[in-house]
């Protein structure tokens, strides 16, 4: 009994108010998922971005330019005719310029390259593009992909809306001394247009005026311009390259630069000149030069 007292009276320690709260409970830590479970889903995303740009591994595109004029319908023939390919994983960007007087197998018999558009679109409204590609793809043995067509009307309205065209020459030509200089719409369509030369001339300056329209676009004091370019340059052509196809082209041609572009034409080295059995004055292909150029630029 004493000591159950002394145990009743025995002084007790002060409870401090932390210990009289409910404890928190206590929190577990798991350990970290595994790392592939974070880099998994951006290496897929990488990898489709990838692909998408990617592939396929080249694209092969006829440009073609008609100088269509009142009164001459739709079957006017093409008066620039450029074959190029675009391989992103170069990154490579070839341009080839195909003589208006070369002489092939055309549907209907030989006759000049350019004919072919005219014909077709002759003998099926619209379908001149196609007939165009059918003969530098059944001549040449390559691969086309698509074309991309524009009149000289909607080149002016495209250069207009770019505020100008900057062209580097490496040597005198047309009106133009050496040297970088600023064409206005009008110069660059008379320019393009030049007839004062011969064919190898107007396809020279057509590949100077295809890198300067490229870098001109290229130049941020251009950028806030590029949104009117762009609706000038929709409304003025026609093309059956599909828009997804559009941002790898783009892509290849931003890694490749206006100086980086390997611009070539089929030279005087390459045809041999000569009169046809309708009195035209014609080149006949000397294929034994073309192919090998064929074959570096296009892998055909």
């Amino acid at each position: 009994m004493a000591e159950a007292a002394g145990e009743a009276t025995r002084p007790t320690r002060p409870v401090s108010p932390a210990e009289t709260r409910p404890r928190a409970a206590r929190r577990s830590i798991r350990p970290a998922g595994p790392a592939w479970r974070v880099w998994l889903p951006g290496a897929t995303l990488g990898a489709l971005v990838a692909a998408y740009l990617f592939l396929p591994g080249r694209t092969n595109l006829l440009l073609l330019g008609t100088d269509r004029r009142p009164g001459e319908g739709a079957a006017a023939r093409t008066d620039t005719m450029i074959l190029t390919t675009f391989e992103p994983a170069g990154p490579y960007v070839g341009m080839l310029s195909i003589p208006r007087d070369l002489w092939v197998d055309l549907p209907g018999g030989p006759n000049r390259i350019n004919a072919a558009y005219a014909l077709g679109e002759a003998a099926h409204p619209g379908s001149g593009p196609q007939a165009a590609v059918a003969a530098v793809r059944d001549n040449f043995g390559l691969d086309v992909d698509g074309y991309l067509v524009m009149e000289f009307d909607g080149f002016v309205r495209f250069v207009d809306a770019l505020g100008g065209v900057e062209i580097a020459l490496p040597e005198a030509m047309g009106d133009f001394a050496p040297g970088r200089h600023r064409l206005a719409e009008a110069e660059a369509l008379a320019f393009v247009r030049d007839r004062r030369g011969d064919d190898f001339f107007r396809m020279q300056h057509g590949q100077v005026l295809a890198r300067g329209l490229l870098s001109t676009a290229l130049r941020p004091k251009t950028w806030p311009r590029l949104p009117l370019a762009a609706a000038a340059l929709i409304g003025s052509i026609r093309t059956d390259v599909s828009v997804f196809e559009w941002p790898r082209i783009a892509a290849t041609l931003l890694r490749v630069g206006s100086d980086g572009i390997d611009g070539r034409v089929i030279g005087r080295e390459m045809v041999q000149g000569f009169t046809s059995a309708g009195g035209a004055q014609v080149l006949a292909p000397d294929w034994s030069r073309i192919n090998p150029v064929l074959l570096e630029m296009f892998g055909q």
